[in-house]
């Protein structure tokens, strides 16, 4: 791994850390906060790729597990993944994977491709991983977890928007040097 490439793992890793800065949004009727770490996952998967981003949400996970309070609230340690926000934080890293892998594929990058991508990939499986786990931590039925995160898609729905904004600004500028799957092959 080059030593740009590690640069760039830890830039993102600490994009997490300051998004967790801002006071997170407590409802009264769930225990998962809203936060804005979600937009750095967008961001790592659609700015580093697949294997950098995913790279970056690993490093920021195990600075939680160690103990750092880098989670939206001051929290970290072990137990924040055995709570109820436990799938959520385990599909960061599927998700940037995910996005970086997608969005690298893109021959001909637009927004609405990017957004499509962070809506379907970012927002969609985020839920599909943490709603479950939520579900089981709580000892609530399925239908009533899905139904408790319905209050989140408006919110998710304009971070994905801001994220994709980034997205698209970032991968146009020839500083930044990431390429896309078919330029790779070629050069």
């Amino acid at each position: 791994m080059k030593v740009r490439d590690i640069t760039y793992i830890a830039l993102f890793a600490a994009i997490m850390g300051a998004l967790g800065l801002v006071s997170p949004i407590f409802l009264s009727f769930t225990p998962v906060p809203i936060t804005l770490q979600n937009i750095g996952v967008l961001l790592a998967g659609g700015v580093l790729g697949a294997r950098l981003g995913a790279w970056s949400q690993i490093v920021f996970l195990l600075l939680v597990a160690a103990g750092m309070p880098l989670l939206s609230g001051g929290r970290g340690g072990i137990s924040v993944f055995v709570g109820p926000s436990a799938g959520y934080l385990f599909g960061y890293i599927i998700i940037a994977f995910l996005l970086g892998f997608i969005i690298s594929r893109i021959r001909v990058l637009s927004f609405i491709k990017i957004l499509v991508t962070n809506l379907l990939v970012g927002v969609f499986l985020l839920y599909v991983f943490g709603v479950p786990v939520q579900s089981f931590v709580m000892n609530i039925p399925l239908l009533q977890a899905i139904k408790l995160s319905l209050v989140y898609i408006p919110g998710d729905i304009i971070k994905a928007v801001i994220a994709t904004f980034l997205v698209y600004k970032l991968r146009k500028s020839p500083a930044l040097k990431i390429h896309t799957y078919k330029e790779k092959e070629t050069l």
